[in-house]
Order: structure tokens, then C-alpha cells, then sequence
């Protein structure tokens, strides 16, 4: 399954309409939460929000999360040892109010786990690849765990 996720601030139509048309080309079913976009979605399942427990299930069962270039969603991720492929919003799109969401995806490209496509022409190339990745568990130091884990928890919920 792939999971596809633009957060609940914002919704991201380009993203959502190119993931809709390509899930008629997959082998599996594709999940969305579609956060409060326009454009609804009839070639998978879309959410406008999901509870917190039932987004991170979702997580655990995906072979894949396709995501705006969110650091929550990167951190969810990595912790699930999920890969992951950012398409970041565009301010000249009038996606968000400044390219940041360009920064981070540069420079989190090449990282392991994460892929990036800047835009909806490379998105089932990127796909494709990212389903046939495996991301091989981090070694963290205890500390370093717990640090990420508190940072994560802070983001989902506000509280540490």
C-alpha cells in the first residue's frame, strides 16, 4: 500500500490529482489524506484527516509514503523505517507562502530512504523506485533515539 499524506494545514491538489491518475497504473491500493484541497480523488481512498493512531497504522502497513516536503512526515518516516519521496510545495504555484518546502527537499535528497521529485512529471519514475527500496534499520545511540522521539511527539501532538 501506498500511503500519501500533505498534512492537514494545507491541502496540495497538484500532488493529490497526480497521485489519483497514477494510482489506476499500481498494483496496490494507494491512501490518501488529502488535508483541505479542492480537487477529490475517485482512483484511491482519500481522507481529508486521520487520526494520529490510525495515520501512524497506516505507516506501519506502507510499502511507501509519498508526502509534501514536511519534516513531521520525514521523521514519521524515518522512524518507521518507511521510504519516502517528498514533492515539495511551490510558492510560484501558489502551493504555500515561500519555497522552504524546495530547501528541505534539496536537502534531504540522496538521503537513504528519501526521494524527491520536484515535480509531477518524474512522480511514477520516483514510485517506482521508491517501492523497490530498502532502507536498512539506523544506529542510533540511545540518546539520540530518545531525542528523536521526543521531537517527533512534539510535532504530532504540540506536547513533549
Amino acid at each position: 500500500m501506498i500511503l500519501v499524506t500533505v498534512g492537514m494545514q494545507l491541502g496540495f491538489d497538484r500532488l493529490i490529482k497526480s497521485m489519483d491518475e497514477i494510482a489506476l497504473s499500481l498494483d496496490m491500493p494507494v491512501i490518501a489524506q488529502t488535508g483541505i484541497g479542492e480537487f477529490k480523488p475517485v482512483n484511491m481512498e482519500a481522507h481529508d484527516r486521520i487520526a494520529p493512531d490510525k495515520f501512524e497504522a497506516l505507516v506501519k502497513q506502507s510499502q511507501l509514503i509519498v508526502s509534501h516536503a514536511g519534516i513531521g512526515t520525514v521523521l514519521t518516516a524515518q522512524r518507521f523505517q518507511k521510504p519516502i519521496l517528498l514533492v515539495p510545495r511551490r510558492a510560484d504555484l501558489g502551493e504555500h507562502r515561500n519555497d522552504h518546502q524546495l530547501a528541505t527537499a534539496s536537502n534531504l535528497h540522496g538521503r537513504p530512504g528519501i526521494l524527491v521529485a520536484m515535480d509531477e512529471a518524474v512522480l511514477h519514475e520516483r514510485i517506482i523506485e521508491g517501492l523497490a527500496m530498502e532502507i536498512a534499520p539506523s544506529v542510533r545511540s540511545e540518546s539520540s533515539q530518545r531525542l528523536h522521539q521526543s521531537i517527533a511527539q512534539f510535532i504530532d501532538t504540540g506536547r513533549l
